[in-house]
């Protein structure tokens, strides 16, 4: 019988891929990914809502939750765990829970995906509540964990909305607040979505939580300058972000984040608008975080540009 899930069918441009050398497997793998951009762009307008909707709650002091099972759920927790050194960000802003715990994100945990009673729980430990926005990540769109985690985020106030390269049944989506579906097809090797889905779905993750993370000012121009200089990598970083953005000497980009306590925006609006530290901040907190309310002149143009 013909499964209905797009994921799951068998693809026949592949049907051969037994027999193939490694240098055809390279090149059906590379054509087959080609169209996985395209699919990606089908879904802009709604990607830009789930951009809208996580800057909303983080604004109001809320939370993004991605909540999967097996690769969708570890391109989650990737997402979520690379949020923190990228922007600066507080961990708790965004989280992925995954069917079966930590344990899932190294070892496959059989049978996780298929308990709503685990995604309610797991839910509630982390404290999903009114405010907080639950993305549920499921390539075929019908893994029960994920469609319970969204009905008990509803349940909670939350806002919700899905990531699958199959499309979900109407009944759920007529309940999320968006929903994303590029579908990207059969895969190379039948049912493997950790291919071209997989690779859709983390396209997508980036695109809501890097907006999001610009539209609440992380960025100066394509500059990351929300972050502090706890190591001697970001140190380095932070004085290059310094002398680049405001024409100053290695000495005197170390002097101003002295003064701003190690924050990179901080010093560069202190530097440009003459402000103390506490000003700055200030200035900062009525422009919502973003430097080009505050600072209206555009950071350095890229060389060679």
């Amino acid at each position: 019988m013909l499964d209905p899930r797009v994921t799951e069918r068998r693809n026949p441009r592949s049907a051969d891929l037994d027999l193939a050398a490694p240098l055809a497997i390279v090149d059906l793998m590379n054509a087959e990914d080609r169209g996985v951009a395209d699919a990606v762009a089908s879904q802009r307008e709604r990607i830009a809502r789930a951009i809208e909707l996580a800057e909303a709650a983080f604004r109001a002091g809320h939370r993004l939750f991605y909540v999967g099972a097996g690769t969708s759920g570890r391109l989650g927790v990737l997402d979520a765990s690379e949020c923190p050194p990228t922007f600066g960000s507080d961990p708790s802003m965004v989280q992925g829970i995954i069917a079966g715990g930590h344990a899932a994100l190294t070892r496959a945990q059989e049978g996780a995906e298929d308990r709503p009673d685990g995604a309610r729980a797991d839910l509630d430990a982390a404290g999903v509540a009114a405010g907080d926005l639950v993305i549920g990540i499921a390539a075929s769109g019908t893994t029960p964990y994920v469609r319970a985690a969204l009905e008990h985020a509803r349940a909670r106030g939350a806002r919700t909305g899905i990531v699958a390269c199959s499309p979900p049944a109407p009944e759920l989506v007529a309940q999320l607040d968006v929903a994303i579906v590029p579908i990207t097809g059969p895969e190379v090797v039948t049912g493997s979505t950790r291919l071209k889905a997989g690779t859709a779905t983390k396209m997508v993750l980036n695109m809501i939580t890097t907006g999001a993370m610009v539209r609440l000012g992380k960025t100066y121009g394509n500059l990351m300058v929300d972050l502090q200089a706890t190591n001697d990598k970001l140190r380095d970083r932070s004085e290059r972000l310094v002398i680049t953005t405001c024409g100053v000497s290695r000495d005197e980009a170390r002097a101003l984040l002295a003064a701003a306590e190690g924050h990179v925006k901080v010093a560069i609006v202190m530097h440009k608008l003459g402000l103390d530290r506490a000003t700055a901040i200030a200035r900062l907190a009525e422009a919502h975080g973003v430097i080009r309310r505050v600072v209206p002149d555009a950071p350095p143009p890229v060389e060679g540009a």
